[in-house]
């Protein structure tokens, strides 16, 4: 069974609308308005082997937050719908991965509960002008929308690029990890018998 499922989301601030394949080949149609965060886009479709179409029109004139917070949540529930039941998947994934001089601890669980822990400083306050305190912001949004446990961890690395490139690729690989149907386990991967969100 092929797992996709399309989103969409309105209100005053953003309009957006999310497409994702659960089973694709890791391709992206990013479109938010903020180069550097359809980058980071483009790296977790790519190595979470989630296909992701993102199109978001947001009140950038303000800042970026509400693009970034928004797009975290249409795709976290994208995610999650996807997911349905949550039969057969392996629920948990992490990665430590490294990014040049940066090194990051990635863990997630896909089990229905929202959970966010960020321990990522940056730096500086921006990449260019894209404000690093969003990279938080865009996990918490996520976690929340897809049930997913969420946490990150910066042992070390200075370069704030490679930290959020860190982050985005690790979650990915963590990801990509927990989503993998498991062949051993055909059921829902809890003794509770429901992984609802």
């Amino acid at each position: 069974m092929h797992r996709t499922a399309t989103f969409t989301r309105r209100t005053t601030e953003t309009s957006i609308v999310v497409a994702v394949d659960l089973d694709g080949r890791g391709t992206a149609e990013v479109s938010t308005g903020i180069g550097f965060f359809d980058h980071m886009l483009v790296l977790l479709a790519a190595h979470s082997l989630v296909d992701m179409a993102i199109r978001c029109e947001g009140d950038l004139h303000v800042d970026g937050h509400h693009t970034v917070e928004d797009v975290g949540r249409a795709l976290g529930r994208a995610v999650s719908d996807a997911l349905g039941e949550r039969r057969g998947i392996r629920r948990y994934g992490h990665c430590v991965l490294p990014m040049d001089e940066t090194l990051v601890t990635a863990a997630v669980d896909f089990g229905g509960r929202a959970a966010t822990v960020f321990r990522v400083p940056f730096a500086v306050p921006a990449i260019g002008t894209f404000d690093t305190q969003l990279v938080e912001v865009f996990w918490e949004g996520f976690a929340a929308a897809a049930g997913a446990n969420v946490h990150l961890l910066l042992h070390h690395g200075h370069n704030a690029h490679h930290v959020a490139e860190g982050v985005f690729k690790g979650a990915a690989r963590a990801m990509r990890m927990a989503l993998e149907p498991d062949p051993r386990q055909p059921d829902v991967p809890s003794t509770k018998g429901s992984l609802t969100v």
